[in-house]
């Protein structure tokens, strides 16, 4: 009797960070960088190992939280407000869930495997505002932002299988399935393109829409995006005002697990790949007079 051949398939799952927005008001004036607007929109993807053993330890991680007395009476594991007795969201969580949720990441060791894509969105600005002014008709649109970041997560050579399974975060509440499986296709292209041979095609990607309440493996994602966002985005004092410090220990926890983060609108004309030879850290993308921007 002939064996069959057990097909390698591919889990992984996609988010984001940040939003794709540039221009607000009824003027359309840019708004980059303002308080609840972001600087930097980073599409992040992570590849597990074994989704529903993850997704078993993070919902026991839950149940063991939810029954602590500790957490009695705390806002964010109240059921009616949709936080951590939801999902774990690191931006509503506790820090001392956070820590529990990072120390069960960091031990699935190279299990999982994340990936991103960082747009700096004052760079984008630039380029929009010339565009403008080229074409009074021109407008500019946050979902090809969005679309254009996909293409290049998965335009590129990383780990290679018989079949991919591709859970991406729901936005909003328009259907986007199309433009993703397109988005998804542009990259088949390019990276047929780029490298000479292709992965399969569209056929060989099974492509869902979900949200972290329904797949934990989101929550994953969410949480190794926070930690980008902790060493890229500027934060405000809630009383002063004041900036304060960026920081690092959230990536140099989980940069083990960090394989790439392609930095889009930093160093040269195609970007930074910042990776286990080149680690992103404050001094290599943020300290004075390491590293020049590229023009826009």
């Amino acid at each position: 009797m002939t064996q069959a051949i057990e097909t390698d398939v591919l889990s992984i799952f996609v988010d984001e960070a940040g939003d794709p927005t540039l221009f607000g008001g009824r003027h359309g004036k840019p708004i980059v960088g303002t308080q609840g607007c972001s600087r930097y929109f980073i599409m992040g993807k992570l590849e597990v190992e074994n989704p529903q053993l993850l997704a078993d330890k993070l919902k026991a991680l839950q149940t063991e939280l939810l029954a602590d007395p500790y957490f009695a009476g705390v806002e964010s594991f109240k059921p009616e407000r949709k936080k951590t007795a939801h999902a774990f969201h690191a931006k509503d969580d506790l820090p001392e869930v956070r820590y529990r949720v990072y120390s069960l990441l960091r031990n699935e060791g190279a299990s999982l495997r994340f990936h991103a894509v960082a747009c700096d969105k004052q760079a984008l600005l630039e380029r929009e505002t010339a565009k403008r002014l080229s074409d009074s008709l021109y407008r500019y649109q946050p979902n090809a932002l969005y679309d254009s970041l996909v293409r290049s997560l998965f335009s590129k050579f990383h780990r290679l299988a018989d079949a991919y399974h591709l859970c991406i975060a729901r936005r909003g509440h328009k259907d986007r399935n199309h433009a993703l499986t397109q988005a998804i296709e542009h990259a088949e292209r390019d990276f047929e393109d780029n490298f000479g041979f292709s992965r399969g095609g569209t056929d060989v990607w099974n492509i869902t829409v979900s949200d972290p309440g329904t797949e934990a493996c989101l929550q994953a994602v969410d949480y190794f995006l926070w930690a980008l966002q902790r060493i890229y985005e500027v934060r405000l004092h809630s009383e002063t005002g004041l900036e304060l410090p960026r920081e690092d220990r959230y990536l140099n926890l989980l940069w083990p697990q960090m394989a790439e983060i392609h930095d889009l609108d930093f160093g040269p004309e195609r970007g930074t790949f910042f990776n286990k030879i080149h680690p992103l850290t404050l001094e290599t993308r943020f300290e004075q007079g390491k590293q020049k921007k590229k023009k826009p």
